[in-house]
């Protein structure tokens, strides 16, 4: 079942909720507003739906009007705050700028943090002032990080050199940024994970 919602907060968000009526969920985070980017993302879909299959509800947000990447990371903070007064296990996952919008979402040490984070696709960076390489460090829930070896877009190997650091799970596929053709198999590395964290 689909849901629309609207999440309260300093910015309304746009959201659709999948639901199995579960009692845990995960928040997914969109790809670049700027570029097209938003909770309809093919591959925000595909891990919904490998979720709704396990019995766990995914929540998709819109981020709120264009900020350079400043209020976006709190759209991410206010989304997992939605959730964890709604269910008891909550997870978080990101596309491209949305996996870098997780990261530093993560490890802002806010109230609502994440039981478990997966990013697929992060950039080292994606305003001059962030840190995305610096936030994995400050992520103490467990971790994944997929990337496309063939990846030219997003700048991703620092972030994947210090998730490797931390002990993070990484997974890699002989895809580009897009993951054209494998977002099947990207979905199910990224459900297995999740599913096993939330303890499903």
């Amino acid at each position: 079942m689909n849901k629309r919602l609207s999440i309260p907060g300093p910015r309304s968000l746009d959201a659709t909720l999948d639901t199995t009526d579960s009692d845990t969920v995960v928040v997914a985070c969109p790809p670049h507003p700027q570029f097209g980017g938003d909770r309809h993302d093919s591959r925000l879909t595909a891990v919904s739906d490998g979720l709704l299959a396990e019995d766990i509800d995914c929540l998709r947000f819109d981020y709120g009007p264009w900020d350079d990447g400043h209020a976006e990371r709190r759209d991410v903070s206010q989304a997992l705050s939605w959730a964890r007064e709604r269910y008891d296990g909550v997870g978080l996952f990101g596309f491209s700028f949305g996996a870098s919008m997780s990261l530093l979402a993560s490890a802002s040490n806010e109230a609502a943090t994440p039981d478990v984070l997966s990013v697929l696709a992060p950039a080292a960076q994606v305003t001059s002032d962030d840190d995305v390489v610096g936030a994995v460090d400050g992520v103490n829930c467990p971790a994944q990080v997929v990337y496309g070896e063939r990846d030219d877009t997003a700048r991703w190997e620092p972030v994947i050199e210090r998730a490797r650091e931390r002990g993070f799970e990484v997974a890699s596929f002989p895809a580009d940024h897009f993951f054209v053709g494998q977002q099947s198999k990207v979905a199910e590395t990224i459900v297995d994970f999740l599913t096993d964290a939330l303890g499903n």
